[in-house]
């Protein structure tokens, strides 16, 4: 079978300049952010998780390619940086698969956030046209799978899932070889690093940004604080 032109090429010129965009924004973050915990939070295994506060210029979850699940007006909103080949975020998406299924005032907010490489980039342009095309539910469920997978995910594989989901393969390769999903994936890289997001996954929570996977407990303990009170401490 024929596999679309997006899955050859991938796309070399915007993927080159994406991974220069992913790669120097990792660079500097790791420079400049390391182990910064301006709140004392620790992990599920006791350890000290990166933390700071941020400002936002606006909703994060109405900007293009960013899905919301769960319960849209939710008491606590948990906005996630994920990038589809991150393990820790393979880790993370099960146990926030649950917290959404069992807190009805969950309100969660997912970013593609591809800069682990260019089979990242070429999976995420799958992804941000199922944002597009498909419905969050549709986005959540490719989400899962994706996740259920082991191995590198890029394009083909992510086109695949999709197609399993019953989405349109041509239309979503065609959108997700357009200049619009390039802007899109910058958009987001670089909204990560003007946050500090130096790890994936990061999560925004009450206004300060969580670098790393806290683990289940932690991070249950987090949102419930941020919808207690509006911090990630009460």
């Amino acid at each position: 079978m024929r596999r679309p032109h997006i899955f050859i090429g991938v796309m070399l010129a915007a993927g080159a300049l994406l991974a220069w965009h992913a790669t120097a924004a990792a660079q500097e973050r790791d420079r400049s952010i390391q182990l910064i915990s301006e709140f004392p939070l620790t992990g599920d295994d006791g350890k000290p998780v990166a933390n700071h506060t941020v400002k936002l210029l606006g909703p994060i979850d109405q900007l293009p390619g960013v899905v919301t699940v769960g319960n849209p007006r939710g008491k606590a909103t948990l906005v996630e940086f994920y990038d589809l080949n991150c393990p820790f975020c393979r880790i993370a998406s099960a146990d926030i698969a649950d917290m959404v299924n069992v807190d009805p005032q969950l309100k969660l907010v997912l970013v593609p956030f591809p800069v682990l490489g260019v089979a990242s980039i070429a999976a995420s342009r799958i992804e941000l046209a199922v944002a597009k095309l498909g419905t969050p539910q549709q986005f959540y469920d490719f989400h899962r799978k994706i996740y259920a997978q082991r191995g590198t995910t890029d394009g083909v594989r992510a086109l695949e899932v999709a197609r399993r989901l019953g989405l349109d393969a041509a239309a979503l390769a065609k959108l997700g070889d357009s200049d619009e999903t390039t802007k899109t994936m910058i958009a987001h890289v670089r909204l990560g690093n003007s946050l500090g997001l130096a790890a994936t996954p990061a999560f925004i929570v009450g206004g300060v940004a969580v670098l790393g996977y806290p683990g289940r407990h932690r991070l249950q303990a987090i949102v419930d604080a941020a919808g207690s009170c509006g911090k990630v401490l009460c």
